[in-house]
């Protein structure tokens, strides 16, 4: 729950337990990494960035916001290459519940270190939360703040025993990273997932790329190591976590049940009288199914309809796109 005083409350809809948000002074901003290509989920992101990819009727992103503000953050930095006018329309205000979200475009994708490198006027001199765009996940987030605080970490990251790749070598003990994707060859070290999710100190600047040039955070930490720099871990093992890299993922994740608290047809999409929609199935605003099509296990994009007479099942049906006849497993 919230400390008492602390000014914050869950927001309108909150669609995760209280208990998994958790307040941090001190950590008011974030940087989400949007600028992706998605393309193991095309043709879902020739629509729209895959931040933005509709989950039970939320933009993903807008997850990891509500999840960013349950511990703190107040002020949302988001990088964009792939169609850059999609978040601009879906947030017109540059604001997200009162809190300012400011873009900067990346005409050429940098990732994830000359994103960071990239952004470096815009987050000031205290610790920032970093958060990758395509992750949908309810993990507590105080025992990475508490592990980064007074840790001397340059960055702090959020790591879990499995569900993945483990490629992170860390020293449990300690808390302290000593490898990534077994570069500098040490062995004896037992590997962890890394979520996507860290805690980043300023002083890791030093470290990072000059802004323009094209490279992964890993060579930034990679070189803090090498320097005896100090790059830390918390293993964090509660909660869910899904990477909603492939169809398959974004289709498991619509059955979390995090998400209860979302309907799963949209109050402003129509069912006419006799269709059929099954309990597995999300139909999103300005929708429609008509009368006499079949929808299971699939899921229809705001603006989509389903013509009379189609047999769905395990299909996406994008935004402004009509199904018809019968189809399995199709991208619409």
């Amino acid at each position: 729950m919230f400390p008492a005083g602390s000014g914050v409350s869950a927001p309108e809809n909150f669609p995760f337990p209280f208990w998994l948000c958790d307040y941090a002074p001190g950590v008011t901003r974030a940087f989400v990494l949007g600028a992706g290509l998605g393309t193991r989920l095309r043709p879902l992101t020739n629509q729209l960035p895959k931040p933005l990819i509709p989950v039970r009727h939320r933009p993903l992103a807008e997850y990891a916001f509500l999840h960013l503000h349950g511990a703190g953050a107040r002020e949302f930095v988001v990088n964009t290459h792939h169609l850059p006018e999609e978040w601009t329309n879906t947030f017109p205000s540059g604001h997200w519940r009162g809190c300012p979200v400011r873009f900067r475009h990346e005409p050429v994708l940098l990732e994830t270190g000359g994103g960071l490198a990239n952004i470096r006027d815009l987050m000031g001199d205290e610790p920032f939360f970093v958060y990758n765009g395509d992750v949908l996940t309810s993990l507590p987030l105080a025992p990475a703040l508490a592990a980064h605080k007074g840790s001397g970490n340059l960055a702090t990251l959020v790591l879990r025993s499995s569900g993945g790749v483990r490629n992170v070598a860390m020293r449990s003990d300690e808390g302290r990273v000593v490898d990534l994707r077994g570069t500098l060859g040490i062995t004896d070290v037992p590997l962890f997932l890394f979520t996507g999710l860290y805690i980043v100190e300023p002083a890791l600047y030093r470290y990072l790329p000059e802004r323009g040039v094209i490279e992964s955070v890993v060579e930034a930490w990679l070189r803090a190591l090498r320097a005896g720099a100090r790059i830390g871990g918390v293993v964090v093992d509660d909660g869910e976590w899904f990477d909603l890299g492939d169809r398959a993922s974004y289709l498991a994740a619509h059955q979390w049940a995090g998400l209860a608290a979302e309907p799963a047809i949209h109050p402003g999409a129509v069912i006419q009288a006799g269709a059929l929609v099954d309990a597995r199935s999300y139909i999103g605003p300005g929708a429609v199914v008509e009368s006499g099509a079949v929808v299971r296990g699939s899921i229809i994009w705001p603006g989509a309809v389903v013509r009379s007479g189609a047999q769905l099942d395990g299909c996406i049906v994008l935004r402004g796109h009509t199904a018809e006849g019968t189809q399995h497993g199709t991208d619409i």
